[in-house]
This record gives structure tokens, sequence and C-alpha cells, in this order.
């Protein structure tokens, strides 16, 4: 019976060394992980990087490892770990999904598995948040420049009078560490003071109270009446109640839903700039963060703040006085008591021009001639906003202008208090959208500073949604100059600002929009995937602060005068001896709309194979219609953007557009199929219809001309299609002559093939003889070998018999030799007794005699035996 052949499998190949012997990072390339933690007993700071020798990122990530290492190996431990050889310890303790993975011990804290880009900045930067968690603030100035930071900040006051450290110290200290453990992008800085008088800035007194910044809401103190001073609380207190201006957005490369759910939560300002972690100053970066913070900045009582307004809260005793003082002073100069209180309104359209609005703004103010007290008042109602809008409306008339190139104001009365007044100031905007009309200037201007009611936590209680809490347009103050503070919550659309490091993630701006040819890499753009719009900041302009609040202000205005991005496909280039035009974003426009041709436009896409199969009839039927009254043309939609009013959600899709009336586009009917005879039906059809007026004799005569030229049109493709069908003629001559080579090609072919199986099937008889043979031959030898080894046995057999009677004759020899010692004895004897009659020692030397020449024959009878058997 026939056994089941076993698998055979290739051992893996031993591992070898990952890294170069001369590198600073200590290689286990078996993957000892036993002895890299004996290794990591001995370090205060250990980088692991657990790899497989296969992997192409771990291939690319080992030179930016090696970098980092060359910097600070002489502070951290590096140690690589080849996590896949399976006979290695590592492989058997960790199941890792990918390759590479980074994890960093702090003493006996970790792992921190880093999740950031592979890059030796970045790398280098987290590993020395690791190393120094915690940052020492020694000076006022220190503070101010910790606190300025468009990252969160946590900071603790010690007092180090007690040995080795103060209470609660280390337990702060590991908390930075979790918070690096949780958020691998480091976004919450953790700070320690040391000085009371630096701590008292920042209204913390007690020694082990920590303190949470936030900009544009009121900073925090850790409860630790409410919650236990833990590790673990602190770092989820500072996580939960951290203030986001700005976010940085880090895509790991592989499938994830990171930007889905960042633009699913509204619209989105993605500022691309090149960023390195490693450099100690931002210009840029400050830019934008200080437009960022005054976007953001929603409590008016840090808007007249002076420069230490990121430094404390209203609580702060010095710190009210001096805004107090400052609230009064301008209080006298400009007697206007209360902030006020702005909405949007947009007028009716008239009739006859119905291309304009008249935007207004609407605020509440009091009354110029009364004098403000310190009392604090809260924010305007929606009763105000009421009232107001009330009298707008009445007085509306008052606002009627045709174009307006000037913003116009205009004060009026409340119906409740004689010293209140509502300000209204309109402008003119297109309804397209498309721009401003008149002024430059894209919102209202704004006093640069603003009116503060003095309360301190109570001003967030009575804000309310929707009502635009902003500063209003004042026509007695010459003031030119305008800014975004608090514009977020001015609007409904507000926007979430996010930055990327545009040296590892601009393949995502060149999506959006951005030049590929551009050397300084950065953009801007925002994308709102609600309204499925994105609009791109101009690349000529460059990326400041100022700019930026241009964009955003554009973008929050009621009338956005931005332009709507479509993304166009560039490898497009445009021949005129094209018979289907080719259509894209930027040509849509002008080919199908602004023609004065019929326009049949096909929707397609590069993975639509039915699209690929209409490619021929759309050529016939273009070269049948007349080039001068129609146009075939094809959009690829995988590649271009189209406006919403002409999406489609099905391959292929045929548009035709009437000459005189493109707004009223028509579809090709989905149950026709689509064949030449079927198109041109559907498209004399629609375009007889787009005239309904009466023909004259001036319009017969144009018919019959433009009939004659269809005619003489039609008679020249068919003396074109005669043309072809000749040369078809011909074509089909040559075919059936290389077909008939063909054949006898093959018959010869043919031949040859039975002729190789004749020789093949001669072949293989001889191939059966000749293993007839090696089998008869191999059969002979298996014989020959049986007798050998019959001989080799019965000649070993003889050499131990031989051996056994040279023993034999050996011990024969010497028995001889002791009989002749005994006979010489007895001789003597038989001479002394010789006269005498036979004695008894003569009958005992006969019977030894005897017996010895017994023995002699038993022996060597014993001895032929041996040699018989």
């Amino acid at each position: 019976s026939c056994s089941r052949a076993k698998d055979v499998t290739m051992p893996a190949k031993l591992p070898v060394n990952f890294f170069s012997t001369r590198s600073p990072v200590i290689d286990l390339f078996r993957g000892q992980l036993d002895y890299a933690d004996q290794l990591r007993q001995d370090s205060e700071i250990v980088l692991y990087f657990f790899y497989a020798p296969w992997c192409g990122q771990s291939i690319a990530a080992r030179e930016e490892i090696e970098r980092v290492a060359s910097r600070l190996s002489d502070q951290v431990l590096f140690v690589a770990v080849n996590c896949w050889w399976n006979q290695g310890k590592c492989r058997k303790q960790k199941h890792f999904f990918y390759f590479p993975v980074i994890h960093l011990y702090h003493r006996s804290f970790g792992p921190i598995e880093y999740k950031g880009p592979m890059s030796a900045v970045y790398i280098e930067k987290f590993v020395r948040r690791v190393m120094t968690p915690l940052l020492y603030i020694s000076s006022r100035s220190k503070l101010l420049d910790f606190l300025s930071n468009y990252e969160p900040g946590v900071v603790g006051f010690f007092e180090f009078n007690a040995s080795p450290q103060p209470p609660g110290y280390l337990t702060f200290f590991t908390s930075a560490l979790h918070s690096l453990k949780k958020d691998y992008l480091g976004t919450i800085r953790f700070g320690v003071v040391t000085d009371k008088r630096v701590a008292e800035e920042i209204s913390l007194v007690h020694s082990g109270s920590v303190y949470l910044h936030r900009h544009a809401n009121t900073s925090l103190i850790y409860p630790k009446d409410i919650m236990n001073f833990t590790a673990e609380n602190i770092c989820k207190w500072a996580l939960e109640n951290r203030e986001m201006l700005i976010r940085w957005l880090r895509p790991h490369g592989g499938k994830s839903l990171l930007l889905n759910n960042e633009l699913k939560k509204g619209p989105a300002l993605l500022i691309f700039i090149p960023y390195n972690p490693l450099e100690e100053i931002h210009p840029l970066l400050d830019e934008i963060t200080k437009v960022a913070l005054e976007y953001h900045k929603c409590n008016k009582n840090q808007a007249a703040e002076p420069d230490l307004q990121h430094v404390g809260d209203s609580d702060s005793p010095a710190f009210d006085s001096s805004v107090t003082d400052a609230h009064l002073k301008f209080s006298e100069t400009f007697p206007i008591a209360k902030s006020p209180c702005c909405n949007t309104v947009v007028l009716p359209q008239w009739h006859s021009i119905s291309r304009t609005h008249n935007v207004c703004e609407l605020c509440v103010n009091q009354t110029l001639g009364v004098k403000p007290n310190k009392v604090h008042v809260p924010h305007c109602n929606f009763l105000e906003i009421e009232a107001a809008l009330d009298s707008f409306y009445l007085q509306e008339h008052t606002f009627f202008q045709v174009i307006s190139n000037t913003i116009e104001c205009s004060n009026f009365l409340s119906f409740y208090s004689p010293f209140s007044y509502y300000t209204a100031c309109c402008r003119t905007v297109n309804r397209h959208f498309l721009s401003f009309i008149g002024s430059e200037k894209t919102i209202f201007q704004t006093p640069k500073v603003a009116f503060s009611s003095h309360g301190k936590k109570d001003n967030t209680q009575f804000s309310i949604p929707h009502i635009e809490d902003r500063n209003c347009f004042i026509p007695d103050l010459n003031i030119s100059s305008t800014n975004i503070t608090g514009l977020s919550c001015r609007t409904n659309k507000t926007l979430n600002l996010y930055l990327l490091d545009s040296n590892l993630f601009w393949i995502y701006a060149e999506r959006l929009g951005a030049s590929r040819s551009t050397h300084l890499k950065e953009f801007a753009a925002i994308v709102d995937l609600k309204e499925e719009v994105h609009y791109v900041l101009d690349q000529n302009q460059s990326l400041v602060g100022p700019t930026l609040e241009n964009f955003i202000k554009n973008f929050s205005v009621l009338y956005s005068p931005l332009k709507r991005h479509l993304v166009d496909d560039p490898s497009v280039h445009f021949h005129e001896e094209h018979v289907v035009t080719e259509v894209t974003t930027n040509t849509f426009h002008e080919i199908v709309f602004l023609s004065a041709k019929n326009v049949l436009l096909l929707y397609y896409a590069q993975w639509c194979g039915f699209c690929a199969s209409l490619n021929h009839i759309f050529i016939q039927l273009a070269r049948l219609l007349p080039p001068d009254s129609f146009t075939v043309a094809r959009i690829d939609v995988t590649r271009n953007d189209l406006p919403w009013e002409f999406m489609t959600d099905r391959l292929p899709t045929i548009l035709f557009f009437p000459h005189q009336r493109k707004e009223q586009s028509v579809k090709f009917p989905e149950d026709f199929s689509v064949n030449l005879p079927n198109l041109l039906k559907f498209i004399l059809h629609h375009s007889r219809l787009s005239s309904s007026e009466p023909c004259t004799k001036e319009c017969l005569h144009k018919e019959s001309v433009l009939q004659q030229g269809h005619i003489s049109h039609l008679e020249r493709e068919i003396q074109k299609l005669r043309s072809e069908i000749s040369a078809l003629h011909q074509a089909h001559d040559q075919l059936e002559a290389q077909l008939s080579e063909a054949r006898r090609e093959e018959q010869r072919l043919q031949q040859q093939k039975h002729t190789l199986e004749k020789q093949h099937k001669t072949l293989q008889l001889h191939s059966n003889q000749l293993q007839a043979t090696y089998d008869q031959k191999n059969q002979e030898l298996l014989e020959m070998a049986e007798k050998l080894q019959e001989l080799a046995d019965a000649s070993e057999n003889l050499l131990k018999e031989n051996a056994l009677l040279r023993i034999l004759l050996a011990s024969r020899g010497g028995k001889l030799q002791s009989k002749d010692e005994i006979k010489e004895p007895f001789q003597s004897e038989l001479t002394l007794s010789e006269d005498n009659d036979l004695s008894p020692s003569t009958a005992t030397a006969a019977v030894e005699e005897k017996r010895i020449d017994n023995i002699d024959t038993i022996e060597t009878e014993h001895s032929s035996g041996n040699r018989t058997e």
C-alpha cells in the first residue's frame, strides 16, 4: 500500500543584524526580550523599537531611529528587538498588529507608546517630552511664555522645603507621564512652580495646588475636596477640561476615520505649514495661534485686558484693579455703559431689482447722555433684540437704496426706554455672493476696544446662543481697523481650526487644490462637509495673520464673497481636432452654458467599462452632427467637481442642453438603449423644441439653408463611408491572403507535430527498455552483494577460530614442558629402586602417566571438535 507523503517545510532562516554593529542602537535580532528587560533595569529612559525585518515601514524607520539615537544615546538607552522570529521570546510574548512599534519607559513607568509620524524630529521631540515631562518655571516671564503657548498648560505649585520632595510632587510628575501615555501628540504641557510669588500670579497660594490655564474660558484649579489627588485623576481632569483652540492632525497613513470624524463636527479651516518640532521659535505658528485666540475670545473682559490677559483670571485682586481702572478711564471718554448686542438682518429684495440684497447689522445701545456706573449689568436679552427688530422694520424704507457703495448707518429710539437707541448699518451685496459691491472691507467695522460689563464668572451665564454678541460699528468713532475677536460666538458658521505639517501631509493639500509646483509649502482651505463645498485661500497671498483673518471673516458673513473651489483635472489637454470635446471644471460653464450651440454631454468615469464602450458611438455622432450647431462633449466625474444641480449618481449619464434654454437640460431616457439612431432622434426631437416662435420667410430661408447644409454634410459623410468601405474591402483581401498563409503554416506545423510524436514514442520505448535493463542489473547487484556479505561473515568466523587455535597451541606447549619436568624425578626414583621388586611408587607413576595421556587425548579431541564447528 502507498504511504501518504509527509509535508516538507523549510525551517526559517536564522535572523541577522537589523542595525549596523557600529550603531548606537542595541540590536536584539533574536528577540531576546528577557535580556532587554535586564537592560532596562539599569537605565532611566529606555526606548524599545519592535520591528519585523521584512517590514518596509520598519526598514524606513530604522534610519530615523539611528538619527535620534546618535543625538540622545548618552541620555537614553535605545534597544531594537526583532519581534518576528518565531523562536524568539518577543514573538511568543508580544502580539503586535503592525510594525514598527515604539515603547518608552521612564524608570518603572511605562510602556508609553509613540503613535506619531516615523520622523526623526517628531520621535526626538516625544523622547524629550518623556525625559522632562515637567517644565521648571522659575520667573514671571517664563510663566508668561508657558501660558501663552497654544497648547493647554497645567501648572503645579510645590514648595521644596521638605526632603526629599514635597507632598504630591511625585503624583503630579506621574500625571504628566499619564498624559503622554493617553495622548501621544502631547497637547498638554505640564509645568511646576516653586516660587510662591510667581505662583500668586495665577492665584495659587497653597503648596500642592494645580492650575489649568484656558485662554477663552475661565481657568480652573484642581478640586481636591471633590476628587482624590491621584495621577490618573489629575490627567483625566486636565484632558476633560482642556481648551483646544487649534488642533494638530497627523494621519498615520493607513485606513482611518480621523479626517471624517473631525470634518463631521462642522466647517473646518485646514492650515498646512512646514513645521519642525525641535525648533525653539515658530513665528508663523505663533501668528496663527494669535488669530485662533482672537477668534475664540468670546469673553469681552479678555478683549480689554492689558498684557496680562493670558496669565490671570478676573479673580486675581491685582488684576481686577488694573482692569477696572482701564475701564473707568475709557468710560469717561466714551460714555457708553453697556456693550451692544448685534444681529444680522436681511431686507426683502425689490421686485424690480432681484439680484441685490441689503444686509444690515442691528445693534442695541444706550443714550450717550447717560453716564455709566460700576453696577454689573447683564447681557441684552431677546426682548431687546425683538424691540430693535420692530423699530427697524418700521424704519426700513430709509435703507431702500438701489446700489449703495458705502455703509449707511442710522439711529432710532427704542419703544421702551427714552435712554436707549438702536443703530443699524447696511450695505448692498450681490445675490450670487461673488463679492461685495463698493467697499473693499469684508465685514462691518468695529472699535478697537471692547466695552465690558466688568463681570467676572457670571459673564458666560447670561450668554444666549445665536445672538451675535459683539461690538457694533459706531459712526462717531473714526476707527478703521477690523478684527475677528469673538467671531466664533457671533455667527452660526463657526470654524474648527486644524494644523497639518506640510512636510508630511502635502498630498492632502494638493487634493484640496494646492499647487504642486510651489516651493513654499503653505496652504489654507475651508472645508464644509455639510454643504459639500470648500474654499481655498489664494496661494499668491502670504499665509500671515491678516490674510487668515480676512479669509475667516469672508466665510463667516451672511453672504460670503468666497468662491467655491472645484477640483479640476490638470492632465487633460485640449486639441481642436478632437471631435469629442473634453470638459473640465474650469471649462464647464464656457462650453456648456455660454456656448451658442446645442450641447450633448456624457458623464463618464475611467473605471466604468460600459462608458468606454460608448466612445465609438459618440465619435460617429460628432461626425454626423454639424459642428457649427452641435457640440458633443464628455466629462470625467471622478476627476472634476461639478455644481450640485448637475451631479449624477449613475454612470453613464447623457444630458442634452438646447442652445436657447440651457437651464432646461434634458436627460436621455434610461430605458432606451444607447445607440446612434436613438441618440439622433433624441437630439433632433429636443433641438426642434428649442424655438417656439412662428417661422418667418427669413426663418424658412435659414431652415432651407440649414437643411441644404445638412444634406451636403451627409453626402460628404456618405462619400467618406464609401471610401472607408473600399479601404475595408482591400484590408479584407489582405486579411484573406494572410489567413491562407497562416493555414499553410498550420498544416506544416501539424506535420512537424506528428513527426515529433513518433520520435517521442520511439524514445519512450527505448526509455522503457533501459528501465527494464536497469532493474535487472540492479537485482543482480543485490544478489552479488548478499553473497559477498556471506563470504565476509565466513572469513570473520575463520579469523576467530585461528585465534582460538593459537591459544590452544600455546597452552599445549606449556603442558608438554611441565610433563617433562615431572618425568625427571620419577626417572631418578626408578633408578634408585631398580633392584627392588615392583613397589607402590612405580605403580603410582604408571597410573599418573596414564592419567596425563588421557588428559592429552581429551584436549586433542576438544580442539579438533572446535575446528570442525
